[in-house]
């Protein structure tokens, strides 16, 4: 039988990372739970026995139920009856599979009847369904809504929705419109409060939601009559099983065809008000988002991990001029290249996923009580790491998850661009991981503040110094001068004092410090596992040489060839 998890050694490494203790202790409250359930981990090694269990029964299943549909539900796909979504019958197999093994509501506490695990084993079950069928994610991942919901809901709310979310129910957040895709600050769907039913009822549009006919929906409405900017605007929870939600159609797609896309038309829909009025754009939506970009960094890892074995395959068994064609340089170069990209993605996926974890559990726990010096500055630190890294994330894993899906194809040849084969599927999910939850440019927006105030620097020289074997100092070495060009190039553009300038080349410079901080990570895996030092060494060469690119464009440009770039 395969495994997903099992045939994939990167991700019991990733689980295995020496700042899970301090993930696993805050998150089980030092296991003061173990005598009140009976499935509560004693102490860290029967939490991480606990974690490693269930994600191998998330690879069983993956391997031997949702990749094997996978090619069907593309083929078939959702279906809009009487204004309602039906999934295709593969997607529904693959649901009631992991609703049966309890894999619903991972991260969610116990007392809703979560299994309470960390982001860390929930990113990486994300990861290992994205690989399977990356459409398939889009269902089931966003139950990572809830979390939102056990963030900031009242603890009625939250007795009332999660435990539904454990036993199962979909989920969805409701955020764009026809007029507000990336700018929801002009999102203008209705949310009336009647004073005489003590209700408030949502009406207007929205469009592009995933999941759409969920049974449990986050709504991003204007509250506040006469405002048009993000300060009228609340979030909201919307039960399905209310009515009031009509699907008008499901989006014909270029990929992840199996996840429905949805346009929805809200008529006097019945919803209540999570949190506090006004907050939804500014607070809720922005930890909102903060957890979708990381599921879709997930996903991108898993759709690269997919093409790459795909292609890898594919390389060994074609023959010619009498031999594999993985023997060729220009095929063994492409696949070295494309296992490198993968690993340096997976480390910053995870890195991110730690430091959320961390933050994230201390916001809970601040709730209960009252947090130590300590403590408080750890969330702090953690929570502006996590901050600065997850756009990178988001942003770097797409592009390389993308940049994979195409070579995994070149690969194949004419035969990749076939529907006889996986990687002609891939290819198509794969484009829209730079796209949805914010494009890669949007990505630059939210990451370029950490390059400008020195903060990616900063991080940087943490990793810098930290103690490694003496056989890696060469690799350190090479790190070091490509900081060096980093802090020329940011300089050089920062100095203009002039913010076009400055967004021009906000990519460049964004781009060169994450592959930096990946370098670091992929350097800091070596140190614990000597198993990383060919990924090390092919991703270093390819990220030199991309840093150098970008400081050369920089190094040669200046404030006056803004205009040279101006399209009429």
């Amino acid at each position: 039988m395969g495994n997903f998890y099992t045939d994939n050694p990167d991700l019991k490494f990733q689980l295995q990372h020496p700042l899970m203790k301090r993930i696993v202790e805050l998150k089980e409250r030092n296991f003061t739970e173990k005598d009140k359930y009976d499935y509560a981990p004693q102490d860290f090694e029967d939490a991480m026995d606990s974690y490693d269990k269930v994600l191998e029964i998330v690879g069983e299943i993956c391997a031997e139920i949702v990749a094997p549909n996978a090619e069907g539900v593309d083929h078939e796909g959702p279906q809009l009856v009487n204004g309602r979504v039906k999934y295709a019958s593969g997607t529904q197999v693959n649901l009631d599979a992991l609703k049966q093994a309890g894999l619903m509501g991972m991260s969610l506490p116990r007392r809703f009847g979560g299994l309470n695990f960390p982001i860390v084993p929930y990113i990486m079950a994300a990861d290992i369904v994205s690989r399977a069928d990356a459409s398939f994610v889009n269902i089931w991942g966003l139950q990572d809504c809830a979390e939102t919901i056990n963030e900031f809901a009242s603890e009625e709310q939250k007795m009332k929705y999660l435990p539904r979310v454990c036993e199962g129910a979909t989920m969805a957040m409701d955020l764009t419109e026809p007029d507000a895709g990336s700018d929801l600050q002009a999102v203008m769907l209705k949310a009336t409060y009647d004073e005489k039913t003590n209700q408030w009822y949502l009406n207007g549009v929205k469009r592009f939601i995933t999941n759409g006919d969920g049974d449990i929906a986050l709504v991003l409405a204007r509250s506040e009559e006469g405002t048009t900017d993000g300060r009228g605007l609340s979030m909201f929870i919307y039960d399905r099983r209310n009515g009031g939600i009509t699907v008008r159609r499901i989006e014909n797609k270029m990929g992840i065809k199996g996840s429905p896309t949805c346009e929805l038309v809200f008529k006097n829909a019945p919803a209540e008000l999570c949190g506090q009025r006004r907050l939804g754009l500014i607070k809720y939506v922005m930890a909102l988002m903060n957890g979708a970009r990381l599921g879709i960094a997930a996903q991108s890892v898993g759709i690269s991990e997919a093409a790459y074995r795909e292609a890898l395959a594919y390389a060994k068994e074609r023959q010619q001029f009498g031999k594999p064609i993985i023997e060729f340089p220009a095929v063994y170069e492409m696949l070295s290249v494309m296992k490198a990209k993968l690993d340096a993605s997976r480390s910053l996926l995870y890195e991110t996923a730690r430091y959320v974890d961390i933050y994230k559990t201390l916001i809970h726990i601040s709730e209960e009580r009252e947090l130590t010096k300590e403590e408080k500055e750890e969330l702090k630190k953690y929570q502006k790491w996590a901050d600065l890294f997850t756009p990178l994330a988001k942003g770097i894993a797409s592009e390389f998850c993308n940049q994979n899906a195409y070579d995994a194809v070149q690969i194949h040849g004419g035969s990749g661009f076939m529907k006889d084969y996986p990687v002609e599927r891939i290819y198509r999910d794969a484009r829209i991981t730079s796209i949805y939850e914010g494009t890669t440019q949007l990505q630059v927006v939210a990451a370029i503040r950490g390059v400008t105030t020195g903060a990616y620097l900063a991080r940087i020289k943490e990793f810098e110094a930290t103690e490694i074997k003496p056989e890696l100092e060469t690799y350190r070495r090479i790190l070091v001068d490509m900081t060096n060009a980093y802090e020329e190039a940011v300089k050089k553009v920062v100095d203009t004092n002039n913010n076009e300038f400055i967004d021009f080349h906000a990519r460049r410079m964004v781009e060169m410090a994450g592959f930096i901080i990946m370098g670091y990570l992929l350097l800091l895996d070596t140190n614990r596992d000597h198993n990383y030092w060919k990924t090390l060494e092919v991703y270093l060469k390819f990220a030199r040489s991309q840093n150098e690119q970008r400081a050369q464009f920089i190094r040669y440009s200046n404030v006056n060839d803004l205009g040279k770039f101006k399209v009429e």
